[in-house]
């Protein structure tokens, strides 16, 4: 290869972590999460559709740890996802563009999300939805 003596273009090395680099990524990872997720859902419906013996066995699996911390993750990204996606309709809009206002919106999506995450499933938790 020939020395050009050109700069060699960035990569992630160089670059400082930021909450918007973190929400930008989050936002495709839950978008890619939610659809594997809504196979689970859709598992769900079938197997209600398909009578009881095929509903309880998919309960027994859900209601595993595993199943629970799956419902738990493709809950948190839907919330996030919802919150990421209204802070970009705003943006759209042409407001949040300041760097402040940027950081803020990106903290409050992650904050959020979670705090609706947390809320919803205590209120299934405590009201033996899960069970």
């Amino acid at each position: 290869m020939a020395d050009t003596q050109r700069p060699l273009s960035p990569h992630l090395d160089i670059y400082k972590w930021q909450v918007q680099m973190a929400t930008s990524i989050l936002h495709r990872a839950t978008g890619i999460a939610l659809a594997v997720g809504t196979l689970l859902v859709l598992w769900g419906v079938f197997s209600l559709a398909s009578g009881e013996d095929s509903y309880n066995q998919f309960k027994t699996c859900i209601g595993s740890p595993i199943g629970l911390i799956l419902l738990f993750g493709w809950s948190w990204a839907l919330f996030y996802h919802l919150c990421n996606g209204i802070r970009h309709l705003f943006q759209d809009g042409g407001m949040g563009y300041a760097i402040p206002q940027f950081v803020r919106s990106s903290w409050l999506s992650i904050i959020v999300s979670i705090v609706l995450t947390l809320v919803v499933w205590a209120y299934v938790l405590t009201s033996g939805g899960a069970a």
